[in-house]
């Protein structure tokens, strides 16, 4: 009997860079004759019906398996499928180093530095550790992963194709030049770098221009608040921080945006930089992590965030009209060549590669490991179905709290 080949992941989103390729990878598996689910821990409501709880990938398992592990930080479904005896690749996006989130998200900084760690465990678990970017394949393998490969990121820009919705972007389509980042409002991406070379750019260069941040702040609102603390102290005017919004709504934005500006310090691929090329609009972007490989030679690149130097270039691409077509070509010729690449080829490739390789002896897990899990189990049912269980609890006497503050009575 053939192999299934599934994949696990701990979230399935809606629209964004990674449920794009997982669902991609399950197309390409399927037309091959796989057969193929996507177990999740949570998963969007719009497309929860295409995976299976992660619960279930037990019963799933077989020592003939593939199980292509898109890894993330703090996941169940990452535990379990590491315990399981099916052969495994690893599709690996990235983790943020977690000193970008240091007095910003403490609970991040200690995800991503434990989800940095776990990381590692995997070097001798996976036949087949897989980046989406050459930036990431060779993080695996200065962490001891001994096969890698790039399994290269394909933008699906079909979220782009249908009709604009202009009822919030149609205030800004004037003569106006308009400034566009699109990406989350958090730390590596330096919001406040953006913020500096638009505020030279209309100081210095065009006054009648305006900078468009559009992306979600969830989970963020601390850093948010330092944004807009950062612009009030700058004294920079025509800021406009738009928030998530819909498809239709970000086509709008990018189809009144004159030049798009990046200037994250990291990046495991930045989609964005490929919707803006898709999109018709030249990009200015700092040279960091990722990013020159994801431009492929196309756009503009800056290395220093001298703010009067990015502003210049910035002018340059709104006012030379010879320069700016020049630079459209390059991005439209480096975006020919990413989505020439043959991704199906490619992944029914390693499949084959780790499928064939030599079985790895049987993943070490502490001999309760399954015992913890259903206990595990067992306690989020009732969290979800009594959670005042959890009310219940007797409070710890006094003396108890204050030997343990003053570390009397501990090892």
């Amino acid at each position: 009997m053939r192999p299934a080949v599934h994949q696990v992941l701990a979230t399935l989103g809606y629209g964004d860079a990674i449920g794009h390729e997982v669902l991609g990878i399950q197309r390409v598996l399927r037309r091959a004759g796989y057969q193929s689910e996507i177990f999740v821990e949570t998963a969007d409501r719009r497309i929860e019906d295409l995976t299976v709880d992660y619960r279930d990938l037990p019963a799933a398992s077989h020592p003939d398996n593939l199980l292509i592990h898109h890894f993330s930080i703090g996941s169940r479904a990452s535990r379990v499928a590491y315990a399981l005896p099916d052969r495994m690749a690893l599709v690996y996006h990235n983790i943020t180093p977690p000193e970008f989130f240091i007095d910003v998200h403490p609970l991040l900084v200690q995800l991503c530095y434990l989800g940095r760690r776990e990381l590692g465990a995997y070097a001798n678990r996976v036949e087949l550790g897989l980046g989406d970017s050459e930036y990431n394949r060779a993080e695996l393998e200065a962490l001891g992963f001994a096969h890698t490969a790039v399994l290269p990121v394909v933008p699906d820009f079909s979220h782009l194709s249908g009709p604009p919705n202009f009822m919030q972007a149609g205030a800004f389509d004037d003569d106006w030049v308009n400034i566009l980042f699109v990406g989350r409002m958090i730390p590596n991406k330096r919001i406040e770098d953006v913020i500096r070379a638009f505020h030279a750019y209309k100081r210095w260069f065009n006054p009648r221009s305006r900078l468009l941040l559009v992306g979600s702040h969830g989970g963020f609102e601390r850093y948010l608040a330092m944004v807009h603390d950062f612009v009030a102290r700058l004294g920079a005017a025509d800021v406009h921080m738009l928030g998530h919004v819909s498809n239709e709504e970000l086509a709008a934005y990018y189809e009144i945006a004159d030049v798009f500006l990046c200037a994250s310090e990291h990046e495991g691929f930045c989609v964005p930089l490929m919707e803006a090329f898709h999109m018709g609009v030249p990009v200015v972007a700092h040279a960091a992590t990722a990013v020159p490989a994801t431009m492929d030679g196309g756009g503009v690149l800056f290395g220093h965030k001298d703010p009067i130097e990015i502003a210049g270039i910035l002018d340059a691409l709104v006012s030379n009209a010879s320069l700016r077509e020049s630079v459209l070509a390059k991005q439209d010729a480096a975006l020919d060549r990413l989505l020439a690449k043959d991704f199906g080829g490619l992944l029914l490739g390693f499949v084959d590669e780790a499928l064939a390789r030599p079985r790895l002896t049987t993943p070490p897990v502490t001999i309760d490991f399954w015992d913890q899990v259903r206990q595990a189990e067992w306690l989020e049912e009732v969290r979800a179905g009594r959670p005042a269980a959890f009310q219940a609890l007797p409070e710890e006497p006094e003396s108890v709290r204050k030997d343990l503050g003053s570390g009397v009575g501990t090892r």
